[in-house]
């Protein structure tokens, strides 16, 4: 079961992402954030693993706005939440470095994680959500979509490849098994 701790994550997170939309679409962004969630305790999570998918793109997102989320977030929930936090941000300065950097560092830093560590199911489940949007868009507006992406077409394909890739050498697992298969998805979608 959830604890307080869990309610109250639900109430900072929609507080820290209250005026935050999906790119393109205008669907509120906790709704993203609620589906990592979900996957990730309808995957096993901890109760930490859930809170940190509720807020795994706080540090991200917010550090513009609230200097003080690194600390909010340990001072709530603690170290253990912090660091998925931590292990899911790809950025946490404003501007952001380059998009090719940034993202060929993060597949990195998911590379050298131990299989076992505790952001690993967080970002998978991420990207899986992620994907699962890419795919739906892609078949409602086409190619219009890759408008959205600092990647574009190309650079966004080649992300989710090498996603597949480094969360497959971490293990077998139903989310990177669901990634696989929506990325496949995607690809074959983009090839008609």
């Amino acid at each position: 079961m959830l604890s307080e701790r869990f309610a109250d994550a639900l109430v900072f997170t929609h507080q820290l992402h209250r005026e935050h939309v999906r790119k393109g679409s205008g669907t509120p962004y906790v709704h993203h954030l609620l589906g990592v969630a979900s996957l990730v305790g309808e995957n096993g999570g901890t109760e930490d693993q859930v809170i940190g998918a509720l807020l795994h793109d706080a540090i991200e997102d917010c550090i513009d706005r609230v200097p003080d989320v690194r600390a909010q977030i340990a001072g709530r929930y603690g170290e253990g939440v912090l660091a998925i936090v931590e292990g899911c941000t790809d950025a946490d300065m404003i501007p952001k470095p380059p998009w090719r950097a940034r993202k060929e560092a993060y597949i990195e830093r998911l590379r050298a994680k131990p299989a076992d560590h505790p952001a690993l199911i967080v970002s998978v489940a991420d990207k899986v959500h992620n994907a699962r949007s890419i795919l739906s868009d892609y078949r409602q507006i086409g190619d219009e979509l890759w408008g959205r992406f600092k990647g574009g077409r190309d650079g966004t394909l080649w992300y989710y490849a090498e996603l597949c890739d480094a969360f497959r050498e971490k293990g077998d697992s139903p989310l990177v098994d669901e990634l696989e298969l929506v990325v496949s998805a995607i690809r074959e979608a983009v090839a008609r």
